[in-house]
């Protein structure tokens, strides 16, 4: 069970599934403090997961079902949220350990009608 409530609006949490298909290539290349874009699944999905992407579009792995379950129906209903690079462990580490980022909550400027 995941550490991050539901609804933080800044949280570190570790990203999942970095070893399959080419995806240890896009984690190689990341850096601490490189900026990360989360990308839910389609609305539609059963159980919709948070998928985080390298800059360029590489997918590097996805967060935990526990805070995708409330991150991922909150992005769909319009939150923005960002993300970061905050820890990044080698290749010697459990890869569930490997990547850890920190991310938070983007509010946008009001808009004001004329």
């Amino acid at each position: 069970m995941s550490s991050v409530l539901p609804g933080a609006e800044v949280f570190n949490t570790p990203v999942y599934g970095t070893v399959f298909a080419r995806r240890m290539d896009a984690l190689h290349r990341l850096r601490s403090g490189d900026r990360l874009i989360l990308v839910p699944d389609p609305p539609e999905t059963m159980l919709p997961m948070v998928w985080v992407h390298a800059p360029g579009g590489d997918v590097v792995g996805h967060l935990s079902p526990d805070v995708s379950s409330w991150l991922a129906p909150w992005m769909f209903a319009g939150r923005c949220y960002a993300a970061e690079v905050a820890v990044l462990r080698g290749d010697d580490v459990a890869s569930w350990r490997r990547l850890v980022i920190t991310a938070w909550r983007v509010r946008r400027p009001a808009v004001k009608s004329a």
